[in-house]
């Protein structure tokens, strides 16, 4: 019996996933790497880019007024090179009812070798 190749979905850069509503919540080290990345004290970051999380247990990155990413520049991510953890998850970490149609990930298979330490990683 042959196994099937795990397959893992290749991030396109579409920006979709930041228009989708819901909300990226952030740990410490993620607010302090964001706020070194725009220059700004933890304290100032927090108050212009954050607000209370839902489950008001932690914070969570503002949502324009249209409901996309505060970071969300056009097509780009402004902090791609800083980007919270729940970001760089999506879609293979995890994802929601009917992201495949808005997302334009690529399905790619890859060794069994690079998905166990995919899943080591996790």
């Amino acid at each position: 019996m042959v196994s099937a190749m795990p397959v893992v979905l290749e991030c396109q850069r579409c920006a979709a996933c930041c228009r989708w509503p819901g909300q990226v919540c952030l740990t410490d080290a993620e607010i302090s790497r964001l706020a070194g990345f725009r220059g700004l004290t933890e304290g100032t970051f927090i108050q212009q880019f954050t607000r209370l999380a839902q489950d008001r247990r932690g914070l969570a990155l503002m949502d324009q007024p249209t409901g996309q990413c505060i970071f969300l520049d056009g097509e780009n991510c402004a902090v791609q090179a800083v980007k919270p953890q729940q970001c760089r998850d999506f879609p293979n970490g995890w994802n929601f009812p009917g992201f495949e149609q808005i997302c334009r990930a690529v399905p790619r298979q890859i060794s069994e070798e690079t998905g166990e330490r995919l899943n080591r990683e996790k």
